[in-house]
């Protein structure tokens, strides 16, 4: 790299397998050839894609680069390569100084120890001295608010007080590289902009990659934009090209046909679903979904998309804090999102249903319904609104709430 470079991104690649097994199969066949000096295999398999294909990029200091694309582009995927969470495939990675990231929410924390402790070892972990992390011990604290609850165990933190201390410890440490996937959407008003000043204070010195759909903060805090789409670059440079490109590509999808997809073994079907919302209400969809396996834990991302073909609401059960567990066999899962406060119009309704542990989507329908919101003409001020969900056990492990199941699996 040159002397300004921070990061340099050359021909990275990451393949993933869609199945448990052969994923666990072809990684002892991988680590046994690496073991003998050979590599993995930079050819898809069987269930094998590519979830980053080909990507390069060089970030200097004082730079700030937007990431953007669809749902399951390769964006995380990117920025755990980054951060040294997994090895790309093929490619190489180099980063110089220190590295600040905040990729997942709660990501890094021990549950069962308290704030405090938490800082002193994420401080560690980063290079920090026992003093140095003593020096910032009181900025962090102040910074995240949770003065009261800084000897408190994190397992107990709310979503957005568990990012606030993850940020606020990401940048006390003054780092060179800072990776943020996503976080600032957790976050109340207030805090967001406490962050936006606290990135324009560090800017000059550091090199960001900021994930984010919200196009208006890429545009506020990014000085260039990378587009992934299917794990490729589609476009690398000017913050307002980039963020046509992405609209672009929004639209294009808006235009496919609905699609529905399921893992291997699983069956899912809509039962219901709201077909009109009045303004400031609720929308109520139910999912019947069955599995020859239990999923300890199952997260649900619903997105409403506008006629523009933007994402007009993006509410994830994951950054909220929340999760189900599945049983084998019939689960009826309830989805309530609420309350909507989007403008007048047709929006398309898209779910996911993911396995956490290995990030495989159980269930994925696109734009497989439509809803009617009756808001008002001009849209309101983007905000996530709450997730919840409840999921009826199989006829195998009822639970507590399927003595009156409201349908059966097919």
């Amino acid at each position: 790299m040159s002397s300004n470079e921070l990061v340099r991104v050359e021909r990275v690649s990451k393949k993933f397998c869609r199945t448990l097994k052969r994923s666990l199969w072809y990684g002892l066949k991988d680590t046994a050839s690496e073991m003998f000096g050979g590599r993995s295999s930079d050819q898809l398999r069987t269930d094998e894609f590519w979830a980053v294909d080909n990507v390069s990029l060089a970030l200097a200091r004082g730079e700030c680069l937007g990431l953007i694309g669809r749902n399951g582009a390769g964006k995380t995927t990117l920025l755990k390569m980054l951060n040294g969470l997994i090895k790309p495939d093929m490619g190489r990675i180099e980063l110089a100084g220190r590295v600040g990231a905040l990729i997942s929410l709660g990501a890094g924390f021990n549950p069962i120890l308290t704030g405090r402790e938490n800082i002193y070892v994420n401080g560690s972990v980063l290079g920090l001295t026992k003093r140095e992390i003593d020096s910032k011990l009181t900025e962090i604290v102040e910074f995240a608010e949770i003065g009261d609850f800084i000897d408190t165990p994190v397992q107990s933190y709310s979503a957005g007080m568990q990012v606030r201390l993850g940020f606020a410890v990401a940048t006390a440490i003054k780092p060179d590289v800072l990776l943020l996937d996503e976080v600032l959407a957790v976050g109340d008003v207030a805090f967001r902009a406490k962050c936006y000043e606290r990135l324009a204070h560090i800017r000059d010195s550091a090199a960001f990659i900021l994930v984010s759909h919200d196009t208006d903060q890429i545009a506020r805090v990014c000085s260039k934009v990378l587009v992934l789409n299917a794990g490729r670059v589609r476009y690398l440079g000017d913050v307002g090209e980039g963020i046509r490109t992405y609209e672009e590509l929004a639209r294009q999808r808006m235009s496919m046909a609905p699609h529905e997809q399921t893992a291997a073994g699983a069956v899912a079907s809509i039962v219901s679903c709201d077909e009109t919302i009045a303004d400031g209400g609720a929308l109520n969809v139910s999912l019947s979904l069955e599995t020859n396996d239990a999923v300890a834990v199952a997260d649900v991302r619903v997105v409403l998309w506008g006629d523009d073909g933007l994402a007009a609401l993006d509410s994830y059960t994951r950054t909220q804090g929340s999760s189900l567990r599945l049983q084998p066999g019939c689960n009826v899962l309830k989805l309530t999102v609420g309350p909507l406060r989007l403008k007048r119009g047709r929006y398309a309704i898209s779910i996911a249903v993911l396995d956490r542990s290995n990030n495989r989507h159980l269930y994925w329908g696109e734009r497989i319904r439509t809803v009617d919101v009756d808001g008002p003409p001009a849209g309101a001020v983007s905000y996530t609104p709450p997730l919840m969900c409840a999921a009826v056990g199989s006829e195998n492990d009822p639970g507590p709430q399927s003595s009156a199941p409201s349908s059966t699996c097919a």
